[in-house]
């Protein structure tokens, strides 16, 4: 039976950052694994599900996500800078390269690059939206950063029907997890999806 998990992330978002390496390490414990999906979190499904990006929200809940950040900074051991100075950031760009990766190199390096990605925002105070500092991050995930980029073009079409999916899925946010057809919705239901890998 096929043991593959669905992983709809955003490049610039804390929760997805805080969960990436976790997620990693549970599908290797479990023996799953996993097609990443980039999507348009803030252009095209939030406008559909009724979510705001942070600067819309309401003071009472941005003050909150702060306090959370710090409990899982602690919880994690994770290094992250709660108000980093490149977000909010565009993260398009980066999500293109991620399915580059993804389409010239595999799961594997696609998944290495993102990590680079999400840490480069929240622990390094890195602009993932220069194209100096994208191709950097692709450097630095072992890949030849010219033929990533150079395939962004081509990873707009994937972009765009990983966006339709979420929204077939009924996606909302992010980290979202899909496995075997059950939603998870952000890193803090980790322990719950590998509840349900190990029934399976």
């Amino acid at each position: 039976m096929d043991r593959t998990l669905d992983y709809y992330m955003v490049p610039a978002s804390p929760w997805t950052y805080l969960g990436h390496s976790r997620l990693l390490e549970l599908c290797e414990r479990q023996r799953v694994s996993v097609r990443i999906l980039p999507f348009d979190l803030n252009g095209q499904v939030f406008p559909l599900s009724g979510g705001l990006p942070l600067g819309k929200r309401a003071p009472q809940r941005q003050a909150y996500r702060l306090i959370e950040l710090a409990r899982w900074r602690e919880l994690t051991g994770l290094p992250l800078n709660a108000q980093p100075k490149f977000f909010p950031v565009a993260g398009d760009h980066a999500a293109l390269a991620i399915i580059a990766a993804n389409q010239l190199h595999g799961s594997a390096a696609a998944l290495r690059l993102a990590g680079g990605v999400l840490r480069a925002v929240w622990a390094e105070e890195r602009n993932i939206a220069d194209d100096d500092t994208l191709s950097a991050l692709i450097s630095e995930a072992g890949l030849d950063s010219g033929p990533v980029i150079a395939n962004r073009a081509q990873a707009l079409a994937q972009y765009e029907s990983n966006t339709r999916q979420a929204i077939e899925q009924q996606v909302f946010g992010a980290p979202w997890y899909v496995w075997r057809g059950e939603p998870f919705w952000g890193q803090d239901r980790l322990d719950l999806l590998e509840r349900a890998i190990a029934r399976a």
